[in-house]
């Protein structure tokens, strides 16, 4: 079993989960778990010779047992491909497949949030490069999301307006805008932490994956798609990146939360990182060296 450790300090949990050090690391395409099972080889994690999206419970959990559960969703049976590559349609199904996921394991007694995230690239300590996401079906609300939920609360009674709704309206001026259509939009927020964050959110108030009909799924598929797109073009390269994505807790009817999805790539050139260091790491306080304004207008010119 996994452990949850109490950090008095700060007022969080921490896992410590350490059978994830035996882990797979970097093993080579013709030993990939993540790609469908060849004939007459050895056995992967997905036991058929193809598919279209797959998903299985990870051989690595973070949490064990009643706590929750963490899940792999591999993208597409190409080994090399990514997300961004992927047709608007098959982002679609995607969608439906992160959907079905939010539903189902946030369903389980013991979950308080559903969290689905990408982690692509070395620079963000992937090991294995099979295009795959994971979602974390966490048995506590992460800090992050609870602090949103705070501010989102506060805002709300003060204003009786969405925190984000009212980021978006900031937003009409389009300096910052990198795609938009009728019903999404993604820029870089003023207050991004990253040179190249971009957030995709929905025009219209949608508290999850749940609340999207099928004009938001195409919609957000297309978006998605085309921030990726922009990201893989920007240095001529298959840039890093973590995808966050922000909903309400499940069975939280009081939680408005505005969905969103946070994209974080770490490089600061194309060959530089922006490293979390003494002010981010030790402080918790984000110094960016870019503009908003400026590597959103860079990102809408690709």
């Amino acid at each position: 079993m996994s452990e949850l450790r109490w950090h008095p300090l700060l007022e969080e949990w921490v896992t410590v989960a350490p059978w994830r050090q035996d882990r797979t690391y970097h093993p080579p395409a013709d030993h990939c778990p993540l790609c469908p099972t060849k004939p007459g080889q050895l056995e992967t994690e997905i036991p058929e010779p193809d598919y279209h999206i797959a998903v299985f419970e990870n051989r690595f959990p973070s949490f064990t047992g009643d706590q929750g559960r963490c899940e792999v969703v591999c993208y597409t049976p190409v080994h090399d491909s990514s997300l961004g590559e992927q047709s608007v349609e098959h982002i679609q199904d995607l969608v439906e497949v992160w959907r079905d996921r939010t539903e189902e394991l946030g369903r389980l007694p013991n979950v308080r949030y559903v969290y689905i995230f990408e982690n692509r690239g070395e620079a963000i300590g992937v090991t294995l490069s099979h295009p795959h996401g994971q979602i974390y079906a966490y048995p506590f609300v992460p800090p992050v999301m609870q602090r949103e939920l705070r501010a989102q609360a506060q805002h709300k009674r003060k204003t009786g307006r969405c925190i984000y709704c009212d980021v978006l309206a900031g937003e009409d001026g389009g300096e910052r805008t990198v795609l938009r259509d009728e019903r999404w939009i993604a820029f870089v927020p003023t207050f991004a932490r990253w040179p190249y964050e971009v957030h995709i959110a929905p025009l219209r108030h949608r508290t999850g994956l749940l609340d999207l009909d099928e004009e938001d799924t195409e919609s957000f598929a297309r978006i998605l798609k085309g921030v990726l797109q922009k990201n893989d073009r920007l240095f001529g390269i298959a840039l890093p990146y973590v995808m966050a994505m922000h909903q309400k807790p499940p069975g939280r009817r009081n939680a408005d939360h505005h969905f969103h999805v946070e994209i974080y790539p770490p490089n600061r050139s194309r060959d530089k990182l922006k490293y979390l260091a003494g002010s981010e790491l030790g402080a918790g306080a984000f110094i960016v060296d870019a503009r908003a304004e400026d590597t959103a207008a860079e990102l809408r010119g690709i």
